[in-house]
Parts: C-alpha cells; sequence; structure tokens
C-alpha cells in the first residue's frame, strides 16, 4: 500500500525527525478516502485505527493524539494521555511524537538548533488569533532566536476567504496583519495564513521559517481539505527526537 509522506525539507539537527502525512495510501473510504487519521469525523473506527498503525510501521515513534478545539492550551506530550484538549504540544523525551491532525488549518512544526525538544501546533484562524504560537514558544521556554519552524500544508491564500470580523480581529491586533488579507469583489477576503503565521513568528524574533508553499484546496488528490469538501479526513503533522545513537 502506497503513501505520500512529506519530510519537512529544513536544516533540523540530525536527531530531529519530522513527517507530514497525505491522503494517500490507507483503507478509508470515500469521503474519507485514503490515510484519514482523525478518529472524530465519522470515519470507521476500525479503518482509523487501521490507518494509524500503518502510519506506526512507518514512523516508530509513539504519537500523542489531541483532542483539538482551536485554542491556545499547550501540553507535555510525554506527560499526557491521548485525548486530552489542547491544540499544542512539546517534549523532550524521545519516544512521543508531538502530533496535530489538520485539514486546512495550519500545523507547525518547531525545534531548537541543539535538537533538545520539538513541538507541534496546530493553528486554524481563531488560534492563531488568539496566540497559539506565541503560547508554545513561551512554553517551550529559552530564546526564540535558537527555534526552527516549518509550516506545513494548509489552505493557500487564494482559496482561504474569510469576511470582516476576521480581518478586522487581526488588524485589532496589528496593523501589519493587513497586508495578509487580499479584498475580494463581494465584500469577502482572501487570508494568508502563512503569511499571518510567519508575522508573528517574526515579532518573537524567529527567523528561519521554512515550508509554507502547499495549498490544501487546491489538491484534492493529495490533501484533505474542509474548506472544499466538508465531510472529510484529516492529515498528521508529527515532530519527535531521536534517541541519543541518532545524533
Amino acid at each position: 500500500m502506497s503513501c505520500d509522506w512529506i519530510v519537512p525539507d529544513w536544516p533540523a539537527p540530525v536527531n530531529v525527525k519530522a513527517l507530514i502525512t497525505t491522503r494517500q495510501g490507507g483503507v478509508s473510504l470515500a469521503p474519507y478516502a485514503g490515510l484519514n487519521l482523525g478518529d472524530h469525523v465519522g470515519d470507521l473506527p476500525a479503518h482509523v485505527a487501521a490507518n494509524r498503525r500503518l502510519l506506526r510501521s512507518h514512523a516508530p515513534v509513539t504519537p500523542r493524539w489531541l483532542k483539538q478545539v482551536h485554542g491556545i492550551q499547550v501540553v507535555n506530550a510525554d506527560k499526557v494521555a491521548d485525548g486530552i484538549e489542547a491544540d499544542a504540544a512539546y517534549t523532550r523525551a524521545t519516544d512521543i511524537a508531538c502530533t496535530v491532525l489538520t485539514a486546512d488549518c495550519l500545523p507547525l512544526l518547531i525545534c531548537d538548533r541543539a535538537g533538545t525538544q520539538v513541538a507541534a501546533a496546530h493553528a486554524g484562524w481563531r488560534g492563531l488569533h488568539q496566540g497559539v504560537i506565541e503560547r508554545t514558544i513561551a512554553v517551550m521556554g529559552g530564546a526564540p532566536s535558537a527555534l526552527l519552524v516549518y509550516l506545513g500544508p494548509a489552505i493557500g491564500p487564494k482559496h482561504y476567504e474569510v469576511g470582516d470580523d476576521v480581518r478586522d480581529a487581526f488588524v485589532a491586533l496589528d496593523g501589519e496583519a493587513q497586508a495578509a488579507f487580499k479584498a475580494k469583489e463581494n465584500g469577502k477576503w482572501l487570508a494568508n495564513l502563512y503569511e499571518l503565521a510567519r508575522l508573528r513568528l517574526l515579532k518573537l524574533g524567529i527567523r528561519d521559517v521554512f515550508g509554507g508553499d502547499y495549498c490544501t484546496a487546491e489538491d484534492p488528490a493529495r490533501f484533505y481539505s474542509y474548506r472544499r469538501d466538508g465531510q472529510t479526513g484529516r492529515m498528521a503533522s508529527l515532530i519527535w527526537l531521536g534517541v541519543a545513537r541518532q545524533r
């Protein structure tokens, strides 16, 4: 069974491992067809379990599955159980993968240059606006300038239509955010999640930001997209620390 994994192209330390799934492979049937890893979207539990086993066979690490609620709660992945309500996780352990599920929202993978800790965050517009990035960086501790960030597949700026409420909320916090919104003739706006995230990261002092060149809505063969399809599956973005002998 062929799967299509995305391995981030970034200068992370050798012991930092990262993987992003697509919908390719897996056993789920339409409308979740492929490697659906979300257990909350209506797919058959047996299919989700089989897909998660397939993921584990490729990435021999334990994913920490969160109950994501578009908030800013950050947890220590090796201190909590699966299903905890949170939208980001970090760890300094070597046997746990910080994991977030997405189907248009922005997944962020984070590590430090020393390869001592990693984190994953789920950022839809609400979490991004409320500060899930800032909260994750604060919980990790240390100098933000010592961090590397990879922006995984999200809905792109040509397809993410929002109203005045979303634009106004971001601009009220930071006037520079207006550059991430393009006006449409119907009175709506096209929002650039990648640009909004980069702006937040830059203000934190994080300049080493990679990725951000996919659009989930544009590629139905490869990516799940809630905006495009409504009922659909979820992809996973994982990051973990390899054991000491891999350094």
